[in-house]
Order: C-alpha cells, then structure tokens, then sequence
C-alpha cells in the first residue's frame, strides 16, 4: 500500500504528544516523515501541543506545512502527557495508532518490531528497554537506572502486570483498543502508561512487549526520585479505582465512528 494523503482510513495514526518541544520536533517531524514515505504506509501525524509555553504548535505546523497528513492540536492549560495521548488517541483514524516521545529516544524504524506483533493477533504492542534484545545506544545515569528499576517492581506489584519496563514512550495500540483504552483514561501523569495497561488488560486486549533500540535525552523531564511521591500516589489511585470497576468501550455509531472524543 503506497502512502495517500487522502486516505480517509490510514494505516498508521502516529501521535506525539508536546511540551516545549519547538526545538526539537521539527528534525523528528522531519526523520518520521521520510521514514513512513518509505515505508509502504498510509498515514497521519498528530502534534498534541499539550499547552507548551514555546513556539510549539507553530514549530510544528511549520514543519508540516503543505502536508495534509500532519496535524496540530493545542490547548490550553498543560494537562499533562497522559491528556495529550489521549486527546491525539480519541481522534486518530488510523488502523494502528501509536504514540512516540517528540525525541525520538526509540527510534521510528523500531516501528518494524510492533507490526508482525499486531498481525499475529495482539491488540497493544508495547517497546521494552528492560527484555533481552534490547540495545541501549546511550544510557540514564547510574543512579536513575536504579532508581527507574526500584520504580519497575513498584509498578508490577500493585498493578499485577509482568512487564519489566512499562514506562518506555513508544506504544501501539490497535483502533479499537487505542479508543477504548484512552475513554476510559484517568491518570494523566507519569503513570499513564500503567494505567492504560491496566484498562486494556480488564477489556481483555491481548498485549506483548518487544525489545528495543533506546537513546536516552538529557531533556528528559522524569525524575524517578523527586516524583516518587506523586507516582506513588498514582498507583494507589489507579489500584484502588480498578480494583471492581469495569471500563466502558467507547460508544460508535452504525458507521463505526467512534463518538465525540472527551479529552
């Protein structure tokens, strides 16, 4: 399948979701772009300015100017990059809607690893830094590898799940699951991503992780240890809110459309 701008329903709906990315994200518009018209795939970008004090949004639409495939959304306060996916998520139209961090710490090519996953019949592809076969090009300081890995037991204790590394930007999600998933979404911090692992699991969407190729940023803005009060809190609330709670999926009309999205 070649690439159509006009597609109506792409292959790919590729989300990044922003804050204070204007000076990075147009280089990695730049690299996701030549990479997907390379690839074979119909697709979409999202830029999800996630109400970025920078020239963000702007940064963005200028990169992707003439393009009909590249979108920008802003608004405003700064909700965090939970609220960002799932505002990018509840719009997407593609077959697949996948996610990646504006630095590209694992890069767009590792987009090859997830697809024979979904087509063996998993619903959510998740990138792993922790299973083996992972390669880690540069690394996080000692400390924040011990940290993170501290972080990581927490996580599989109270969420049940037995991924080694549930925290890697990088996640695929088919449609359906992508909409059910992010409906139902109510943490928008960091533990996010467990919690929409959390959600798919009680739906019955099948996930698998994969390992990747990693490049750790020295922009990343996680600090496991200063946010080791909040992230905690966030598993707590994510436990007990799951605990006998069943997710809705989200609504569509006879068309299939999914309904009017709520972040």
């Amino acid at each position: 399948m070649t690439a159509n701008a006009a597609s109506a329903n792409p292959d790919l709906s590729l989300i990044f979701p922003c804050f204070n990315e204007a000076r990075r994200l147009p280089a990695s518009l730049a690299r996701v772009r030549e990479y997907l018209d390379g690839s074979g795939l119909s697709y979409e970008i999202i830029v999800v300015d996630d109400g970025s004090a920078d020239r963000t949004a702007a940064a963005a639409e200028e990169a992707g100017a003439g393009d009909p495939r590249v979108q920008v959304r802003r608004y405003e306060p700064n909700r965090g990059k939970g609220y960002a996916v799932a505002h990018g998520a509840l719009r997407a139209r593609g077959r697949w809607v996948l996610f990646s961090d504006a630095d590209l710490s694992t890069p767009i090519e590792e987009l090859e690893k997830f697809l024979p996953q979904l087509d063996q019949g998993f619903d959510v592809v998740i990138a792993s830094r922790a299973r083996k076969g992972s390669v880690l090009q540069v690394r996080q300081s000692w400390l924040r590898e011990r940290a993170g890995r501290m972080m990581n037991v927490l996580i599989r204790l109270v969420s049940g799940m037995d991924f080694p590394d549930t925290q890697c930007g990088f996640k695929m999600f088919t449609h359906a699951a992508a909409q059910d998933v992010f409906h139902n979404l109510t943490i928008y911090g960091w533990m996010f991503d467990v919690e929409a692992l959390v959600i798919a699991r009680k739906l019955g969407y099948r996930a698998v992780d994969v390992p990747v190729v990693w490049i750790n940023s020295d922009d990343s803005r996680v600090r496991p240890l200063r946010d080791l009060p909040r992230t905690f809190a966030e598993l707590i609330r994510i436990y007990t809110y799951w605990l006998r709670r069943v997710p809705e999926r989200k609504g569509r009309d006879e068309a299939g459309v999914a309904a009017q999205p709520s972040p």
